[in-house]
């Protein structure tokens, strides 16, 4: 009997004590023993996350996290790196998706070898049009634009519209310029047809493309599709977990919004409206869309063109054409006219503008139409060569410079015999324009530049190109520090599309986007950079990309 009641003694006080532990609480997935860079106002460090219904719920130390919480899946990070997911600001993604059906032609370093990548291309796929993108005549030995009688001799009969890297300029041979009916008396507002001699050279500049490019066959649903998961599988792969899409049509935003829909499409995406009226129609006037993964709240223009094809719009004639100070795309009533609709209907403008001259239309245009302080967060895409009077006028009506770190090390080898010495003190000015608001997104403007976004974090810091020249970096005073660089494809990426409160960090209540990596990048080498692959990718607590 005595036993018995000893038992009966035991088990009630096991049942008690078990009473008084904390429950604790379920979530989908822990990480921890791990290296979190926060990314939150105080850039502070965690060891564990938890996760639960696609947001981080708590993040601090293993012992709080796994004290207060339990999962099926708990990753041990072994002391690896977790930072936000990264978010390219500025991008081209469908039109990248799209890119990687074609020749790739970046990086070539003659005409000469981009004909033996387009002979070998057509021996595999034959097509009614031949079309690719990349070039830079100013990685050629001669640094002249070529000539479409060098295409003429090996396609003769069928069209091929090849677009510079840039996407600004573009060379057709003759098949191509005769079903458009281009001829050296073309003309064409925001645009040009190079002619030498009498005949069009093929050389088409900026709206002079649209003229062949409209003759392109549409692409079918399902190689819009397939183009979209490329591009999102390719951009996991190197930590990409929202981008911008700058200058979207109805139809492709619509694309994006099935897919995100159906959970093919994991990708976040900021869609910035090309100004046409359907867009308008459909999106800006009924007000801001949201949804956990697109977002569309925003209007893409172009004052001007291009440095590398010497469309952008200076003050002063460029140092390298006397006579030619580029040319402006739009004209500045259409440019004001869609500033005050985008204004009225509470949408943000995202302007292309990399000329100085540019750059001071529309920060006038801006200053017109803010008025004052405000917190529209419009904002100058690119901002390559801004005057020195201009640069208080971005602090000034809180307008914000949207930059490509990867533009300044890309363009600096030759931009500086197109605008002189003097000018191009003042070019690609980083921490400058920084300073200006305290914060800026720094993007790619992929396939401008390679998709990888670690690129242009190096490229910000080392202000360096991928040969690591020159040795002691380009114009530091401009470089930002590695903290900024990381703000700035992070936390400072999301504010500038509005979503800070969403995405950028690692917080409670913020999506689970982050990634993983073997080292450090706020303390490791500097020339290991480019090269650090990403081990890990997670969207909304999912893994998308790496381990096993």
């Amino acid at each position: 009997m005595r036993n018995t009641l000893q038992k009966i003694l035991i088990v009630t006080m096991l049942v008690a004590l078990a009473g008084c532990q904390p429950r604790l609480e379920k979530v989908d997935l822990i990480i921890s023993n791990a290296v979190i860079y926060t990314l939150d106002d105080g850039f502070s460090l965690a060891q564990s996350a938890a996760i639960r219904d696609g947001k981080f719920v708590a993040v601090g130390t293993d012992r709080d996290i796994m004290a207060t919480f339990r999962a099926e899946e708990v990753i041990d990070m072994r002391r690896a790196f977790v930072y936000p997911g990264l978010i390219d600001p500025h991008s081209h993604f469908f039109g990248y998706g799209t890119s990687l059906m074609n020749p790739d032609l970046y990086g070539t370093e003659s005409f000469e070898e981009i004909i033996e990548i387009l002979k070998e291309h057509q021996e595999k796929y034959s097509g009614e049009w031949i079309l690719g993108r990349g070039w830079d005549q100013n990685l050629w030995p001669v640094q002249e634009f070529p000539h479409r009688s060098q295409l003429d001799e090996v396609f003769p009969d069928t069209p091929v519209l090849l677009v510079r890297v840039d996407g600004h300029a573009a060379i057709a041979n003759t098949e191509a310029l005769s079903r458009a009916g281009i001829t050296a008396t073309t003309e064409v507002a925001g645009g040009e047809v190079i002619v030498r001699g009498g005949e069009p050279t093929g050389i088409l500049i900026d709206n002079a493309i649209g003229l062949v490019r409209r003759l392109v066959p549409p692409l079918t649903r399902e190689q819009e599709i397939q183009a979209l998961l490329n591009a999102q599988q390719n951009c996991f792969a190197v930590g990409l977990t929202s981008v911008s899409d700058a200058g979207l049509s109805r139809s492709t935003i619509e694309l994006m919004d099935s897919l995100h829909q159906a959970g093919d499409l994991k990708m976040r995406v900021y869609a910035m409206l090309s100004p046409t009226p359907e867009n308008f129609e459909t999106f800006m006037y009924q007000g801001p869309y949201k949804t956990d993964h697109l977002h569309v709240r925003s209007v893409k223009l172009f004052a001007d063109g291009a440095l590398g094809s010497r469309g952008a719009k200076l003050l002063e004639p460029y140092s390298d054409e006397p006579g030619n100070s580029g040319l402006l795309v739009e004209t500045p009533d259409f440019l004001e006219e869609i500033s005050r609709k985008a204004f009225e209907y509470g949408y943000q403008v995202n302007t292309h503008a990399i000329g100085d001259s540019a750059v001071r239309l529309m920060l006038n245009i801006y200053k017109d139409v803010l008025g004052g302080p405000n917190d529209r967060r419009w904002r100058i895409e690119h901002a390559q060569i801004v005057h020195p009077e201009d640069f208080d006028l971005f602090g000034e009506y809180d307008i914000i410079p949207s930059m490509q770190a990867l533009h300044g090390t890309s363009d600096m080898l030759w931009a500086i015999d197109r605008i002189g010495p003097d000018r191009f003190k003042g070019a690609y000015a980083l921490q400058q324009l920084l300073q200006q608001n305290g914060w800026l997104p720094n993007g790619s403007d992929f396939p401008v530049e390679p998709i990888n976004p670690l690129y242009g974090f190096y490229a910000a810091v080392e202000r360096k190109n991928f040969d690591a020249y020159p040795p002691e970096g380009f114009q530091m005073e401009n470089a930002l520090t590695r903290r900024q660089a990381l703000r700035a494809m992070t936390i400072w990426a999301a504010k500038s599309q509005f979503e800070e409160e969403d995405k950028g960090s690692i917080e409670a209540g913020k999506f689970a986007d982050f990634i993983v990596t073997s080292q450090d990048l706020m303390t490791m080498p500097a020339e290991g950079i480019n090269t650090l692959p990403i081990d890990m990718t997670f969207v909304g607590g999912i893994r998308v990309h790496g381990g096993k």
